[in-house]
């Protein structure tokens, strides 16, 4: 298979989730990411996850769901030495990537113009909150801030309970994959360095779809609609006989197709349901009387009956068994990694939902404990043993 970014170094500065997301896409595209972690502290995402007997110090399931592939650099860019280290490594990369909040980096010695001196063609992708400037650019952001701010949870949820947010980090994710696209789009570019500023805020919004693009070109607030799909019907969340079924038959064949499956070919002259638009005025009556058929059923079944003709349909999963399903191993999505600690285990991971050349990208190692490559990145840093022990006399590396 193809490293697409094979030859690409990436300096990840970044900690939790959104910047982390960010630098392993590069990461399973090939690129060599260098994580530079505080000494002693690193990541804050390496004491966050599942809290069992399982968990392993310093690897947490968050950290190691982001960061496999990574190399690992304990550097204090706060001591004179490692300021001098981290000059060395800009110079020497191709990616910058950060996630602190504006103008940290800069308070650290590194505003944006000194880097463009060391490094002329050097790409600075700083990813925040919301964005560089702006009377917001310096509050502290965390995905829920976020998903409130948005609109995301405005028009999540049910109207009588109030808003509510996706029960995943959604916003972080968004931000992670809009700024690995920048950063590969600015590779592709060959145009020399540039300043990337990706606004957690911004990427969320740019996924509203409708629930935007009705109030800015069609003059209709969003509201909260459930599980119901506003612009058709019947398109929502279904009752059968056993468990929900999602069911999108947005098209009048699609309904047309569905009635015939469920043996109510009556609907389909039924004035209230004639068009989208009459379906969509009786959208009630029409989910009473096809979930009067529909609970003749399980989920499971409905589901292979109507995807046989046509008919968008799918089961509502938990994680658990979302994880389980035979299409998610066909296509190679999740990967057996090792979690390094007293006690070596196995852990799963999930890669990416990309092809290259008909196969899954996958990690192509596993998250690195704290400074493990430290050695190895100041070698390649053209710095002698005698010079790294003096660094970790001086603590700047560890």
């Amino acid at each position: 298979m193809r490293n697409l970014l094979e030859g690409v170094r990436v300096i990840d500065l970044t900690t939790i989730l959104a910047g982390p997301f960010a630098s392993y896409q590069l990461s399973l595209m090939g690129a060599d990411v260098v994580k530079v972690e505080q000494p002693g502290i690193g990541d804050l995402a390496r004491e966050l996850g599942s809290e069992n007997p399982l968990h392993t110090p310093m690897m947490g399931s968050s950290f190691v769901a982001q960061n496999c592939g990574k190399r690992s650099l304990a550097l204090d860019l706060k001591t004179d030495s490692g300021k001098l280290i981290f000059e060395r490594l800009i110079s020497e990369s191709d990616v910058l990537l950060e996630n602190m909040r504006p103008g940290v980096l800069a308070r650290l010695g590194f505003p944006w113009s000194r880097i463009h001196e060391l490094n002329p063609d050097l790409i600075y992708c700083a990813l925040s909150g919301f964005g560089q400037t702006g009377p917001l650019a310096s509050r502290p952001a965390y995905d829920q801030i976020i998903q409130g701010l948005s609109g995301m949870a405005g028009v999540t949820g049910f109207a009588s309970h109030g808003p509510v947010r996706a029960g995943f980090p959604i916003a972080d994710s968004i931000g992670g994959f809009a700024a690995a696209m920048a950063i590969c789009a600015a590779l592709a570019s060959y145009g020399g360095g540039c300043i990337l500023d990706v606004s957690m805020l911004e990427t969320s919004m740019m996924t509203l779809g409708w629930a935007a693009s009705d109030e800015l070109i069609g003059g209709r607030i969003a509201t909260q609609n459930g599980n119901d799909n506003i612009t058709s019907a019947p398109s929502g969340t279904f009752q059968t006989g056993d468990g929900a079924l999602n069911i999108a038959a947005n098209t009048q064949q699609q309904f047309e197709q569905l009635c015939r499956v469920l043996g109510c070919e009556a609907l389909i002259d039924d004035e209230r349901f004639l068009t989208r638009a009459t379906r969509k005025s009786h959208r009630d009556e029409l989910t009473r009387e096809l979930e009067a058929r529909l609970r003749a059923r399980s989920a499971t079944e409905w589901e292979h009956l109507l995807g046989a003709v046509g008919v968008p349909s799918g089961r509502v999963l938990d994680v658990h068994d979302a994880l389980a399903q035979e299409q998610i191993a066909v296509r190679g999505l999740l990967h057996d990694v090792v979690i390094p600690g007293e006690v070596e285990r196995i852990g799963r991971v999930i890669g990416s939902g990309v092809h290259i050349d008909g196969l899954a990208l996958a990690p192509s190692s596993p998250a690195p404990t704290l400074g493990q490559h430290t050695d190895d990145i100041l070698s390649e840093l053209g710095y002698d043993p005698t010079q790294i022990d003096r660094f970790r006399r001086e603590l700047a590396v560890s």
